[in-house]
């Protein structure tokens, strides 16, 4: 970017000032052509001034600061509304429906769905962990050895008649609860 020695712009910045004046007054332009009209031929016809003594008021289908009349019915809107309803389907539906908002209906649903699965798929691993372990504890227990356990004070204690059969019960339980 080459800049004149008198501080001024160069060629494609005045350019560039050009295209954006040229199209904001364009958009000015548009904006003062409040009058539309159906002329003698029913072409339509828009303007910033209004329509001549010789257009009838049925005619005139926008003013300036009042709101659009509807146009004129044309013959085809005529015919549609005498149609049958059999013939409503050529018109594209409109289904209140978002298809964006569905999709992301179902892909939150779908990662629920998901999660679900996961959470349930440890819950069955944890307890065929649990099963394993207790199977393999009562096995130990029905083997006769003497088995011995360290207390809260740290001590060694072995497990008499009483705790090896009240030890028996719950590994049973837990093997009942933990292995279907």
């Amino acid at each position: 970017m080459t800049i004149c020695g008198s501080g001024g712009y160069t060629e494609p910045m005045k350019l560039h000032r050009l295209l954006l004046s040229l199209a904001l007054l364009g958009l000015s332009i548009a904006s003062h052509a409040q009058w539309q009209w159906l002329d003698k031929d029913g072409q339509k016809v828009f303007s910033d001034r209004a329509p001549p003594f010789d257009v009838p008021e049925k005619n005139i289908i926008k003013r300036p600061n009042a709101p659009a009349k509807p146009s004129a019915p044309t013959v085809a809107a005529a015919a549609e509304a005498q149609a049958p309803l059999a013939s409503a389907p050529l018109r594209p539906s409109v289904s209140g429906v978002d298809k964006e908002l569905e999709a992301k209906k179902k892909q939150l649903a779908d990662a629920e769905a998901a999660k679900r699965r996961a959470a349930e798929d440890a819950i069955t691993k944890a307890r065929a962990e649990n099963c394993a372990q207790a199977k393999q504890a009562k096995v130990q227990l029905d083997s006769g050895v003497r088995i011995s356990r360290t207390n809260a004070k740290g001590e060694r204690e072995f497990l008499d008649d009483t705790a090896r059969s009240a030890e028996q019960k719950r590994i049973q339980s837990a093997i009942e609860s933990e292995c279907r």
